[in-house]
């Protein structure tokens, strides 16, 4: 068993696909139209092949308050390992990227939270050797 696709709520599609491609640097995998919106999903350029982050339309009622809930308390939806989060953090900072936790030695791992853009924490986590 694998993890082939997973998902984010995201409430522009296009912004999302700008930030979390241009931004974070992922690549753009599919775009098929269904209806208003698309089947969107990016990948790593580091496992071209690897999961896939579907960048779902947020429009169901549930998501917003399930969001919101998260938000307010700081639990980030989503972790995208890195190399060295101080230099992703960096280099995200000078795009313009909003961060709620700055790079954070919690032990095995140091961390840092980003906001998306899209209503999402996103957490960036790179484990100590």
């Amino acid at each position: 068993m694998r993890i082939r696709l997973t998902s984010l709520f995201v409430d522009d599609q296009r912004a999302a696909l700008a930030f979390y491609t241009d931004v974070l640097g992922f690549t753009k995998r599919h775009d098929i139209p269904l209806g208003d919106d698309s089947w969107l999903t990016v990948a790593s350029p580091e496992d071209p092949d690897g999961p896939e982050l579907l960048l779902e339309p947020a429009g169901h009622p549930a998501v917003k308050p399930f969001r919101d809930a998260l938000a307010a308390d700081g639990i980030p939806q989503a972790q995208f390992a890195v190399d060295d989060v101080a230099a992703e953090y960096e280099r995200l900072t000078e795009l313009g990227v909003t961060f709620t936790q700055p790079p954070t030695d919690i032990g095995p791992a140091i961390v840092a939270v980003l906001d998306d853009t899209q209503g999402n924490l996103v957490q960036l986590l790179s484990a100590k050797s």
